[in-house]
């Protein structure tokens, strides 16, 4: 459990700039988020290739900030974050939602499952992209 919450721990801040570790997942990984929903680790590798991707072409500036990552019960693990960045507009739109991830780890300490929770709806957050960084 210790090594996963500090490989989570390593790798979550810079998701944005270099690939994570698989190591710590299952093969058969499941995933959902409020907008994807897959299972299997070649499909998880290329979510976070896709967010990489998206974070260099759509933004100038984006971050991935890690809050607390922990062991909430015997066999899962809750990390907290809050994503942010600055969209590559003449108007300099501004992103910012929270949310947290919650992993479950099988007997062999692997994550199997990795549901992500955030703090407002996808609509909300792509009308962020209309509104000035000033206007927030």
């Amino acid at each position: 459990m210790e090594k996963v919450i500090n490989t989570l721990k390593e790798d979550l801040p810079t998701l944005f700039e270099k690939d994570i570790s698989y190591q710590i997942y299952t093969q058969d990984i499941y995933f959902k988020d409020p907008v994807n929903t897959f299972k299997y680790k070649f499909n998880y590798r290329i979510i976070f290739w896709t967010l990489r991707f998206h974070a260099r072409l759509f933004f100038t500036q984006s971050y991935f900030d890690v809050h607390e990552v922990y062991q909430s019960d015997e066999d899962t693990i809750l990390a907290k974050w809050t994503v942010r960045g600055v969209l590559r507009v003449p108007w300099k739109a501004g992103l910012l939602f929270n949310g947290y991830s919650t992993y479950k780890l099988n007997p062999n300490n692997l994550i199997y499952e990795h549901i992500d929770t955030w703090d407002r709806k996808p609509g909300e957050i792509l009308r962020q992209f209309w509104q000035r960084q000033e206007d927030r």
